[in-house]
Order: structure tokens, then C-alpha cells, then sequence
């Protein structure tokens, strides 16, 4: 199997005033591609080939460093661009409202400690919110890893992650 580039849910100026549409074709039809592109050439002609990327990333430290870091800019990208919406914003609802007032006593708390692990990044990195055993938890890490990884130091499902490279918004 051969990753490909997915189709953003949304046209490239959709996200204005907050991202332009010229950054959002840099970051989606270079920075994403790129690493997709990349990530099939690192694991062309291997066992790799045919893999979920998740179950790559699930053994990360077994793989070389191109696998690595372009799975997991691969993968971290596409949760990016499916968790951002033109229509989206504001306090959640339901269950993952719920869950975020369990976990940080409230939204606002949730948003603090969340912005504290992208701002506190040093160099490139994720700030993740990720579900943990029942539980969400925020945490960060380097350049394109991910909570997924065997070797990220911070671990869980991912369902929100924020790129804080230099090259972000």
C-alpha cells in the first residue's frame, strides 16, 4: 500500500481571516506532501509496505529515522487538517465536554494547559490532547512524533494536535 495525500475536507481559504489560503497550499500541497512522498520511499520494498500507519508508528523505534519522522509528519498532518473546520470553534459539548471538565476541572483550564505544552515546546514539536485509559491528557512532543509512537514519552489515541513548528501559524 502506498499512502496518499488526502484531500483536504475543506478548500484552501476556507479557514480565513485565521490561516490564508496561500499558507494553507504551502502547508497541505508542499509541507504534507512532502512527507507522504518521502514516507513511501522510506518504505518502499520493505515489510513496511502494506501497513496501517498507525501499526508503523506503534513500533517506530524499530524503523529507520525517514520512517519516523516522515509516518509520523504524515499522519500527525492529516489529523490536523481533519480537526480544524471553517464552521468549527468554540467550547465543545456532550461527552467531550464532559470528559475536558473531568480532566482540567474546565475548558479554560483545558485551554491554559493546552497552550502551555505549545508554548513551551522548545524548537519544533505537537502539543497533543489524547485519550489516555478512559482519561484525556495534554502533553507534547519533538518535531513529528507522536503520541503513537513506542518511543514518543507521552502516549494515548491523539484527537487533537496542534503543529507548533517554526514554520506554523
Amino acid at each position: 500500500m502506498s499512502f496518499k495525500l488526502p484531500e483536504l475536507p475543506y478548500a484552501y481559504d476556507a479557514l480565513e481571516p485565521h490561516i490564508d489560503a496561500r499558507t494553507m497550499e504551502i502547508h497541505h500541497g508542499k509541507h504534507h506532501n512532502g512527507y507522504t512522498n518521502n514516507l513511501n520511499a522510506a518504505i518502499e520494498s520493505t515489510d513496511l509496505e502494506g501497513q496501517s500507519i498507525e501499526s508503523i508508528l506503534s513500533n517506530i523505534s524499530q524503523h529507520s529515522a525517514a520512517v519516523r519522522n516522515n509516518g509520523g509528519g504524515y499522519y500527525n498532518h492529516d489529523l490536523f487538517w481533519k480537526v480544524m473546520s471553517p464552521n468549527g470553534g468554540g467550547a465543545p459539548n456532550g461527552e467531550v465536554a464532559s470528559m475536558i471538565d473531568a480532566a482540567f476541572g474546565s475548558f479554560e483550564a483545558f485551554k491554559d494547559e493546552f497552550s502551555k505544552a505549545a508554548a513551551t515546546r522548545f524548537g519544533s514539536g505537537w502539543a497533543w490532547l489524547c485519550l489516555t485509559n478512559g482519561k484525556l491528557e495534554v502533553c507534547s512532543t519533538p518535531n513529528q512524533d507522536n503520541p503513537l509512537m513506542d518511543k514518543a514519552g507521552c502516549g494515548g489515541t491523539p484527537i487533537l494536535g496542534l503543529d507548533v513548528w517554526e514554520h506554523a501559524y
